[in-house]
């Protein structure tokens, strides 16, 4: 079993160290694609080697989409740093990013009463 993540950090300073992080995603002047928590990400493509290894690994684990939140988690990464790495991504195209599926408002009532109605009448 891993050890708790305040412990592999202790352990690791590799993990929270704010100028391996700057160096992860090096000077960002221009802007960040617009990216919240919930935003989906699925890659395009397999990762190559000239892609920095934090941004195989988000190629690598968005195979299936996730989320934001669930890519930071995985990677033990602040969110501002992932959102800096997927906005590099999705400029070269190798992901593609979309707000999640929200799930449709139920249907009317009188349309739910119409369709009892008629299957009671079968």
């Amino acid at each position: 079993m891993s050890p708790p993540r305040r412990e592999r950090r202790k352990a690791d300073p590799e993990l929270s160290d704010p100028e391996r992080l700057y160096v992860i995603t090096g000077d960002t002047d221009g802007e960040r694609a617009a990216l919240d928590l919930v935003t989906m990400v699925v890659a395009q493509a397999d990762p190559s080697p000239t892609v920095q290894p934090e941004q195989a690994a988000i190629l690598r684990l968005c195979k299936a989409p996730l989320s934001v939140a669930e890519i930071s988690a995985y990677l033990s990464l602040p969110f501002s740093v992932v959102t800096s790495l997927l906005t590099e991504l999705l400029a070269t195209e190798l992901i593609e990013s979309r707000a999640p599926i929200v799930r449709a408002a139920l249907p009317d009532r009188s349309l739910l009463e119409a369709v009892m109605h008629g299957l009671q009448k079968l």
